[in-house]
């Protein structure tokens, strides 16, 4: 590592002038000229400050901690992450990370660890939405959960998820604006999942607004949010001689499941059935034939919020001590699986 006495032997003047230097503080001190060669010869020799001896002088280690279940190994929700740690290095944060890699028992030793490093704030991300068990920390320190929300509606904990009634009804007000009326939902049925009533609400919000009435018949629901679980209930679906015109999906996976199925039946999209899933899946929206209309999942500007507001907590400059929610905004991502109807299907 090169320190300032390195640089103070290259330039030949003393470790203090070095430092006045580097720390802002040499204005009236130091000769310009000298000023300017300390810094190219810093810059030469690829000096880096010790922020762990600054950390000890200042009391601010300015690192947050994040905590994850699986979001480091899952390259779908990684933007959440990428939101954080860009969001933290332009306020010369830095994000340290600990990923549990889906098994609980490691989150309570990598609270710890993170602790022991003198972190300034705690980061709570989750792999999907759901509620979320907070770790045991100090009263002082901020916690912000990412992707969820504590269990316990009391705790002093700041979070942000997406706003699932919001997306799915602009998902349903897509196939109505298309001129669909007969809309089937493919829901979830996890009840793990918190987006599982939250986007079964906006779809039902939907057809309300446009005055359709909701059919429980066209309601169904996925074993879990995969293709292979969606390829019954779009069966189920798709074989009824009154079959949907349209089906917005719980996810892109089980969207991609409803494609397979129409194949197989002989169905085009979006000729014969258009479909909108939610979540934006990099690896299924786009890959699809034709590519498919979908929601997106606000992972990056969720992760920035997340790191943003640890970061304002860990200042103090939140004028307001009441935990903050917010809900980030599910917008359309406009593709190629959404036609108007046939016509006489309606």
């Amino acid at each position: 590592m090169v320190t300032l006495r390195d640089i103070a032997e290259q330039v030949g003047v003393s470790v203090s002038a070095v430092s006045l230097v580097l720390n802002d503080r040499a204005r009236g001190r130091i000769r310009a000229d000298v000023a300017v060669r300390i810094r190219e010869v810093a810059a030469e020799l690829g000096y880096v400050p010790n922020l762990l001896a600054r950390g000890l002088k200042t009391r601010q280690s300015l690192t947050i901690g994040l905590v994850s279940d699986g979001v480091a190994s899952i390259p779908f929700a990684g933007q959440m992450l990428a939101g954080a740690q860009l969001a933290a290095a332009e306020q010369d944060y830095l994000l340290m990370l600990i990923d549990t890699v889906g098994h609980p028992e490691v989150e309570g030793p990598a609270t710890r660890a993170l602790l022991q490093r003198n972190i300034e704030a705690l980061i709570i991300a989750a792999e999907f939405h759901r509620d979320v068990e907070l770790p045991l920390v100090p009263n002082s320190l901020p916690i912000v959960v990412l992707d969820g929300r504590p269990n316990d509606p009391q705790a002093a904990a700041d979070w942000v998820v997406p706003d699932e009634v919001g997306g799915a009804q602009a998902a349903t007000e897509r196939l109505l604006a298309a001129g669909h009326r007969r809309i089937a939902f493919c829901n979830i049925a996890d009840s793990i999942f918190v987006a599982r009533e939250l986007r079964r609400a906006g779809y039902e919000k939907a057809l309300e607004a446009y005055g359709v009435a909701v059919d429980p018949a066209l309601i169904v629901e996925a074993a879990d949010p995969t293709a292979a679980a969606g390829r019954a209930p779009a069966l189920e679906l798709l074989r009824r001689p009154d079959r949907p015109t349209a089906v917005f999906c719980f996810s892109d996976r089980i969207a991609m499941g409803f494609y397979q199925v129409a194949d197989q039946l002989g169905l085009d999209v979006p000729g014969d059935l258009s479909v909108v899933g939610f979540d934006n899946h990099q690896f299924v929206a786009e890959s699809l034939l034709p590519s498919l209309t979908t929601i997106q999942l606000p992972h990056r500007a969720m992760g920035e919020w997340a790191a943003e507001q640890a970061i304002a907590r860990s200042r103090g400059d939140t004028e307001d001590t009441a935990p903050a929610h917010r809900l980030m905004p599910c917008p359309v991502v406009e593709r190629s699986s959404v036609a108007p109807p046939a016509p006489g299907t309606g």
